[in-house]
């Protein structure tokens, strides 16, 4: 065998979501923080994330995220988010892949029933506690960093639809956030390329329209991605609803995605709708479902927020080790616009 790089993955979902979690083959990466590091891996080591998840070895709804030692006297271990066109902030669904890989795997020591676990993201510490039992994560909760809305009940302007109300919200990536049945949609399977073609449209209009900056790190993105939001109900004291996530460049997030669910709790806390402590039960468009809380209030800069957590479960589907051999024509890969909506 002759690779010039070979990467140890771990094949991972969280309720649906692809989420790689790279363990082994990338080295030392410098940077002193996790967001550091980040913009390493953004500047000059990008042929990773092509390598992995741009065809021919990867695909548009892959994900994966490169498990480093972190810096902070805190932190059990750290992690860097790849997806398919930017090195997120944050990922709840990457967070619980993570959790799972390492304590399945054995990197960092499983303890039954409960395992606590403080892992450094790009976007900051994120407590994590992992229910356990004979050797398998049932469930992992996320606290995650605080999420606040930058616009409420805004207005664009999009070509074709004419005005369209949008809230702007961070909650780890920032997302124009639509009411789903005032454009047509249920949030049902059959309606995902729609939703995916509808979805760019808006978040292009928004990101034209509406100015954001994070208030403490401007090198965070601006908005990224569009979430369609079902109605809300109540079912046996909880809420309920359904959402779903166009992740950029236009494809449907198969978990309830942990970052959106972090702002749509801060969007339903700035409009009155949810107290800290009760339960968002929050569905995708596949029909999988997180438990999102309110864990307390915060400040962001000027901006009003509040301290998601977010719970689900993850599981390991497979070991490979990726290799590059020297001949292959495609070492970062290629997309195709069937499926890409663009094409490198």
């Amino acid at each position: 065998m002759r690779f010039k790089k070979v990467l140890s993955v771990v094949e991972c979902h969280a309720e649906g979501e692809s989420g790689k979690v790279i363990v082994g083959g990338v080295g030392q990466v410098p940077g002193k923080t996790m967001f550091d590091k980040k913009l390493h891996f953004e500047n000059h080591m990008d042929e990773i994330r092509k390598m992995v998840l741009f065809e021919p070895r990867g695909a548009v709804w892959h994900n994966a995220n490169i498990v480093l030692p972190s810096n902070h006297p805190d932190a059990d271990m750290g992690y860097v988010i790849l997806e398919t066109t930017e090195y997120p902030a944050m990922s709840g669904s990457n967070t619980m892949c993570v959790a799972t890989v390492l304590l399945e795997t054995g990197i960092l020591p499983m303890q039954e029933p409960v395992t606590e676990l403080v892992l450094e993201a790009p976007a900051g510490l994120i407590r994590v506690r992992c229910e356990c039992r004979d050797g398998k994560v049932t469930s992992v909760r996320l606290v995650n960093q605080p999420a606040f809305c930058y616009h409420v009940d805004s207005k664009i302007e999009v070509d074709g639809l004419g005005t369209v109300g949008v809230d702007i919200v961070y909650g780890g990536m920032t997302y124009v956030m639509v009411d789903a049945a005032t454009l047509g949609f249920s949030i049902d399977p059959s309606e995902a390329r729609e939703l995916c073609e509808l979805g760019q449209r808006l978040k292009a209009a928004a990101v034209e329209q509406l100015a954001v900056e994070h208030p403490e790190n401007p090198a965070i993105p601006g908005i990224t991605n569009t979430e369609f939001m079902g109605p809300l109900r109540r079912e046996n004291g909880q809420l309920v609803s359904k959402n779903c996530v166009v992740v950029s460049p236009g494809r449907c997030d198969r978990s309830p995605c942990g970052t959106g669910s972090s702002a749509r709790l801060a969007l339903l806390h700035a409009r009155g709708l949810i107290a800290p402590g009760e339960t968002l039960v929050h569905e995708s468009i596949t029909g999988s479902r997180f438990l999102c809380t309110i864990d307390g209030l915060a400040k962001v800069g000027r901006y009003d927020a509040v301290i998601p957590a977010i719970s689900g479960q993850a599981w390991i589907t497979g070991f490979h080790q990726m290799g590059m051999d020297p001949t292959d024509p495609y070492p970062n890969g290629f997309t195709v616009a069937d499926t890409w909506m663009a094409t490198v």
